[in-house]
C-alpha cells in the first residue's frame, strides 16, 4: 500500500473528528477502523476549522477518498448520478490527454524533425589489417611445428 494512502488515512481520519456526530454515524464503523488500522501514525495533520474543507489543503488521494465517501454514504441519488457523470468527464479528459502524450505518430514525427548533427571531421573509412587472434595461434603452431622437424 502506498505510504501517501497511509497518510491520507491520517487526513481522513482527523476531518472525521470534525464531523457532526449524526454525519460520522452514516461512515459505518469497519471503515474507520480500517482507516485508523492503516493510517500512518508518525504523519501529522491538523486538521484549520476556521477553513471551509474546500479550502483545507490535502493529498491528491485524500480528495479521492472525500469523493468515495461522500458518493457511499453522504450523497443522494441525484447527486450520485452528477458525480458519476463528472468522474467520467474527468476519466475521458485524462485519457485524452494521455493518448495525446504518448501519441506514437507524434513521438516519431518529433525525432524526426530532429536536426542530424553532422561530424565536425571527416570520417573516412580505414582499413586496419589485424590478423584475427585464432591466425595468429593457429600460425604460431605450424612455426612450432616447422621447427620441430629441423
Amino acid at each position: 500500500m502506498s505510504n501517501n494512502y497511509n497518510k491520507a488515512y491520517s487526513e481522513i481520519l482527523e476531518i472525521i473528528k470534525y464531523l457532526p456526530e449524526e454525519e460520522r454515524e452514516k461512515i459505518p464503523e469497519e471503515k474507520i477502523k480500517f482507516f485508523e488500522e492503516n493510517c500512518d501514525k508518525n504523519y501529522e495533520f491538523k486538521y484549520d476549522s476556521s477553513k471551509p474543507l474546500e479550502e483545507q489543503e490535502f493529498l491528491r488521494e485524500t480528495y479521492a477518498i472525500i469523493i468515495i465517501l461522500f458518493r457511499d454514504y453522504f450523497a443522494t441519488e441525484t447527486q450520485k448520478e452528477k458525480l458519476q457523470e463528472i468522474l467520467f468527464l474527468n476519466e475521458e479528459k485524462r485519457q485524452r490527454e494521455l493518448r495525446e502524450k504518448y501519441n506514437p505518430e507524434k513521438i516519431m514525427a518529433q525525432r524526426v524533425q530532429k536536426p542530424k548533427i553532422e561530424p565536425k571531421e571527416s570520417t573516412e573509412l580505414i582499413e586496419i589489417k589485424e590478423e584475427n587472434v585464432l591466425k595468429k595461434v593457429f600460425k604460431k603452431i605450424v612455426n612450432w611445428i616447422k621447427n620441430l622437424k629441423k
